[in-house]
């Protein structure tokens, strides 16, 4: 379940307050910045990894390669389990060590700006077993340090208000929250490689993303310098990644064409937003109006509880919604070159279990060429701002993975780009409009 800005340490709700201002100024502040800059994603720029265990991905690598005319030198071939899920351990050796060493080994002239993970790469990133089992202990002793503490002093003080005790239960609960995100291994394994250069990154936790639009104003953690764009070409079969890499190149010569769907669950309103649902509902229909402003396609935007139902989203182009959690709703019939993603948070868990109902997976099989999910408990201020995300998309400058770079709050985190990071689905027919973009050029 997604949890709310209530549950989050400070600079969580800072990071709110600077999302409204964000919003709200957009135009008045960035826009004298500075003008217009386009560094759209090139080929040579890509370094492509693959699981040499895994021939469907190491041939799904060099496919792809060809295709988009990236280097052959710009294959990293690391041995792998063919599994969905590595220790932390495994990763910073097998993964992070080889993978820092490629980059600090190449010449200057052959700038990475981008990893893309293939099809076999592990997803998630677990803690170490013995990291597991003494959290798990200290969870526990911290639940019950609480409670004994809360039955000492309800016996200490008969007469203590019950709203009193309420309030202490609360803020001690919200400590414990705050300290499950600080102390949290749990990652994609795409997420912990945008900072691989970065070696003094926190271990739990997130970090602040320096090319997130919201955080302008504040001094980064890690520098630009440091981040890589990370996209992965992966699905429940060999079949549907090599659909994703030729829809993303036939689209681009046609450009995308359907309708926009946008599922929010509440009407607009005129209030300021008082937590990170609001924010979020309010950027889907913000989402909405830049994609309708841009006359690119017919947009539907749905405000109501109800989800959209089986039938009622005929070629599906571009779509964001909630909230259904690891329970995918059919009511879309996808176009080709399709890119959506729905908030909730357990719908990048896996790509691959053939049960699985998340909504990562199954609208792969569907026919979404791209799309963006968490592999596990993300808080909903992670997700990348709708608004941002399909507003930059639709001007057709940037390409896919530079969208969600500029839209994505937190690296190092839980969030999953699935898709070719070239992908520009109206590279036809650009539109630059008077908005801010800071290069993403390191």
């Amino acid at each position: 379940m997604l949890n709310d800005s209530a549950w989050l340490p400070f600079n969580m709700k800072r990071m709110v307050y600077h999302r409204l201002v964000l919003i709200i100024l957009w135009p008045v502040v960035f826009i004298p910045l500075m003008p217009w800059v386009s560094m759209a994603l090139e080929p040579g720029e890509i370094l492509i990894l693959a699981n040499k265990n895994t021939g469907e991905g190491v041939e799904l690598a060099r496919y792809y390669a060809k295709k988009r005319n990236i280097p052959d030198a710009n294959l990293l071939l690391l041995s792998l389990p063919d599994d969905e899920m590595c220790r932390r351990d495994l990763y910073e050796k097998q993964i992070a060590v080889p993978v820092r060493a490629f980059l600090e080994a190449i010449k200057p002239s052959r700038r990475i700006r981008c990893l893309v993970l293939m099809y076999g790469m592990p997803l998630k990133v677990g803690p170490s077993e013995h990291f597991e089992a003494e959290n798990d202990k200290a969870s526990e002793a911290r639940e019950g340090a609480l409670k004994k503490r809360m039955e000492d002093r309800h016996g200490e003080d008969e007469a203590a208000s019950p709203s009193v005790l309420a309030e202490e239960l609360k803020d001690v609960r919200k400590r414990l929250d705050r300290l499950k995100i600080t102390t949290d291994q749990r990652a994609s394994v795409d997420s912990e490689l945008s900072v691989v250069r970065h070696t003094d990154a926190p271990v739990g936790g997130w970090v602040e993303n320096p090319f997130y639009l919201g955080f302008r104003s504040r001094s980064p953690a890690v520098s630009q310098e440091a981040v890589l764009m990370v996209s992965r070409l992966d699905g429940p079969t060999p079949a549907s990644v090599k659909r994703i890499i030729d829809d993303s190149i036939s689209v681009e010569k046609t450009g995308l064409s359907g309708t926009a769907y946008f599922d929010a669950r509440w009407p607009m309103g005129q209030s300021p937003a008082a937590s990170a649902y609001q924010i979020y509902d309010r950027s889907i229909h913000r989402a909405a109006q830049r994609v309708e402003k841009s006359g690119r396609m017919p947009v539907v935007i749905d405000e109501a509880d109800a989800l959209f139902q089986p039938g009622q989203c005929p070629d599906a182009a571009l779509y964001c919604g909630w909230y259904s959690l690891a329970t995918y709703v059919d009511a879309f019939s996808w176009q080709r070159g399709a890119v959506g993603f729905h908030i909730a948070s357990s719908e990048c868990t896996t790509l691959k279990k053939e049960s699985s109902q998340v909504w990562c997976k199954r609208m792969i099989e569907k026919g979404v060429c791209a799309t963006i999910g968490p592999v596990g408990e993300p808080y909903v201020q992670a997700f990348p701002l709708p608004e941002l995300f399909f507003g930059f998309l639709t001007e057709g400058i940037l390409s896919l993975a530079e969208c969600y770079m500029v839209s994505l709050p937190f690296l190092s985190w839980k969030m999953v780009l699935v898709g070719d990071p070239l992908y520009r689905p109206f590279k036809k027919s650009q539109q630059p409009s008077p908005s801010f973009f800071p290069a993403c050029a390191n």
